[in-house]
């Protein structure tokens, strides 16, 4: 088997653009003596691990594991097995999102099959290990789920609308070559970053024999049908999470559970209150239905809470009410008295569990990012883990004495004699008495008394995290000889509803207030060269990127990547129309708040050289965007670069090559503008050949 690496996506925060700059004082080749410190051309080389899956019996962990395929371009992955304990580990089949049969015979995933595209497989788990390509579907099927009695395979999958405008074009005269037909739209939500336009059709709940067959739809309608359903364990029914009303396109932050029966199709309508439902798990004795919340309102962020009902829709209590964080990846209890749940607090994230009677417990602890997946009755769980110096890796750990053991090692032998950034957390009181969490990186070489250039990293979202993950792009950062600070300000998740909310129609704004004055206390510690600092941010750090620099001129250079600039163009031309409801009026009522907090209003005052870098399929904050803030920026005469990403959509790093220019144009860019140059290094190790940001 090819053995490649690649970086992982689920340690990088959604909407975050993990990236590195080279210092102005470039790094040699270490010595016999010098520590050995993190490069680009390590990048190639890191796996990752996710979704691992305990087998019925406890014996058996199957988990998926990527690389880089670099003559491609693509990440890849494949599927691994190993004992539970972490022994005999090794390559299973090239696929993904394994699933075990419950009677742990079989395993179904999802792999590259006739007659094209991804299609739904199963392998029997003997010494033979036959496998047979259980679909052969024009659409992707996702989500597979298993029946309780190991006979049939749910999945959802695109079924195609049918063509409603019935035109008869004249007939086309022989040899004639025509225009492409236009594209009609009529939907609300027409397109999606990542995908592009949609295909008209809505997405429906299938079944397919697990040996193979046609696959039977058992929803329908002109409704969109969630991706996260369960089976009952009679397995009779389906709970799934939808919104099966006439005007479903323009209900914001509404949805229902509902249950259908497999054999009749009818659909009943469980949950019926004001307010988004969805993520139902049924309970192992069929009574129960958990489920994540809340009671409608129109402020920006607000946390779910993990509610409980029978099975009829009745008596829907909520389980976590003390608790201020949201529940994800609901499992039940093997019992059924209670519900275990991942939950993000502070930076970390660990399993929690709540009882039917409303009882709140925290069952992991540590500064960790930690992913539950699997749980068995004998009380063995399962998960990745991450923290500032390790990669993900499969862990594993008994509920009763949470002991957590690491099962895999897979970036063991590019890391283990690399010297990483030590990680200082740090909390100050910003503005309004907000208390603010950050974290400081160290370069690894770090020595007290020398002055250090510092880079500042915004997140996005701008509802999101920065965690105590280990990051790639912030450790190469310090690498090459910085400083890096990361915070979450005010906006973010992780703090409760009322932190998060804190920016509901004043974003960007107070929450530079929180980034300034994480960086003055960083100043304070006495190792920073006030003069040569940098910041950057994709997406909302894009924002606040484009936000900093219209109203002060601190910063050497900076890169405002993905960002939006002008709320009143962008709403209308992002892939959805939800952005309309972040703001008090529509713009056509009073176009006062929009422009208040666009950018672009304050690019009078931009003195810092300013680089952007966007994707060029980008429809999350249109690369229009990026256009708009460049013109402004070139006509004022402010040092100014755009650089357009090929084959991208949101972000500038999806593709392994894309990582590397970033990371090499972020160089260009910040030692270019660096207040006391070094010599700039002439290229990267990774190529001899060097490739020049072509002029628009």
């Amino acid at each position: 088997m090819h053995r490649g690496r690649q970086f992982a996506a689920g340690i990088v925060l959604l909407l975050v653009l993990v990236v590195g700059v080279n210092s102005a004082f470039a790094q040699s080749e270490p010595t016999g003596s010098e520590v050995r410190k993190l490069t680009l051309e390590m990048y190639w080389e890191v796996e990752t691990v996710s979704d691992p899956q305990l087998s019925p019996d406890g014996t058996q962990i199957v988990y998926t594991r990527g690389w880089i395929d670099k003559i491609n371009d693509r990440r890849r992955s494949a599927i691994w097995i190993m004992n539970a304990d972490g022994g005999r580990n090794r390559f299973l089949v090239e696929g993904s999102s394994p699933r075990w049969s419950p009677d742990g015979t079989r395993i179904a995933y999802l792999a590259e099959g006739q007659p094209k595209g991804t299609q739904i497989f199963v392998r029997w788990m003997d010494a033979e290990g036959a496998i047979t390509q259980v679909t052969r579907v024009d659409k992707a099927p996702t989500n597979i789920q298993w029946s309780p009695d190991s006979q049939t395979i749910a999945f959802t999958m695109l079924v195609p609308a049918r063509e409603t405008w019935n035109i008869r074009m004249p007939a086309r005269p022989e040899g004639a070559r025509w225009t492409e037909a236009p594209r009609i739209i009529e939907r609300a939500v027409y397109r999606r970053d990542g995908i592009g336009f949609l295909e008209e059709g809505f997405r429906h709940l299938f079944l397919v024999p697990a040996g193979g067959g046609t696959p039977r739809q058992v929803t329908s309608g002109d409704y969109d049908h969630g991706s996260a359903f369960s089976w009952t364990p009679d397995g009779r029914e389906i709970c799934f999470s939808a919104l099966r009303v006439e005007d479903w396109e323009y209900q914001w932050r509404e949805s229902e559970i509902y249950a259908v029966n497999v054999a009749t199709r009818a659909v009943r309508q469980l949950t019926k209150r004001k307010g988004p439902d969805s993520n139902p798990v049924v309970s192992p004795d069929g009574r129960w239905v958990a489920y994540t919340g809340y009671d409608w309102t129109d402020d920006t962020y607000i946390n779910s809470k993990l509610y409980a009902m029978g099975i009829d829709g009745s008596n829907p209590r909520v389980l976590t009410a003390p608790l201020d964080r949201t529940p994800t990846g609901l499992q039940w209890a093997a019992d059924g008295n209670g519900v275990y749940f991942n939950v993000d607090d502070s930076g970390s994230r660990n399993l929690w569990f709540a009882s039917l009677r409303g009882e709140v417990r925290q069952v992991t602890k540590g500064t960790h990012i930690l992913t539950v997946t699997g749980l068995n009755r004998s009380g063995l769980a399962v998960g990745t883990l991450t923290s500032f110096h390790k990669p993900g890796d499969i862990v594993a750990f008994n509920l009763a004495r949470p002991e957590i053991k690491q099962l895999t090692a897979v970036n063991e032998d590019i890391l283990s004699d690399v010297k990483l950034g030590e990680v200082e957390e740090i909390w100050y009181t910003s503005a309004d008495n907000f208390r603010i969490q950050g974290w400081i990186i160290k370069p690894p070489d770090f020595q007290p008394g020398k002055k250090y250039p510092l880079i500042l990293t915004i997140h996005g979202g701008p509802h999101a995290m920065y965690g105590v993950g280990f990051n790639f792009g912030w450790q190469l950062h310090a690498a090459e000889g910085h400083v890096v600070l990361y915070t979450n300000p005010r906006g973010s998740s992780g703090y409760g509803s009322a932190f998060g909310n804190a920016i509901k129609n004043a974003y960007p704004g107070e929450d530079f207030d929180d980034l300034m004055k994480g960086v003055d206390e960083t100043i304070a510690k006495g190792y920073v060269d006030e003069q040569n600092m940098f910041v950057y941010g994709c997406s909302g750090g894009g924002v606040l990127t484009a936000w900093i620099v219209g109203h002060t001129d601190r910063f050497a250079a900076a890169s405002s990547n993905c960002p939006v600039i002008n709320w009143m163009s962008f709403v209308g031309t992002t892939d959805g129309i939800s952005w309309y409801r972040n703001f008090q009026r529509m713009p056509w009522e009073d176009p006062s708040e929009h422009l208040r907090r666009s950018p672009l209003m304050y690019v009078g005052n931009v003195k810092t050289p300013t680089m952007l870098m966007t994707g060029v399929n980008d429809l999350r904050t249109p690369i229009s965007q990026t256009e708009e803030f460049y013109q402004a920026l070139r006509i004022r005469k402010v040092p100014t670069a755009m650089v357009r990403f090929n084959d991208e959509f949101h972000g500038t790093t999806s593709k392994p090559s894309n990582f590397l220019r970033t990371h090499l144009y972020l160089h260009h860019w910040f030692n270019k503008h660096s207040r006391n140059k070094a010599p700039a290094r002439a290229g990267s190790r990774t190529d001899s050949r060097s490739e020049a940001v072509q002029p628009e």
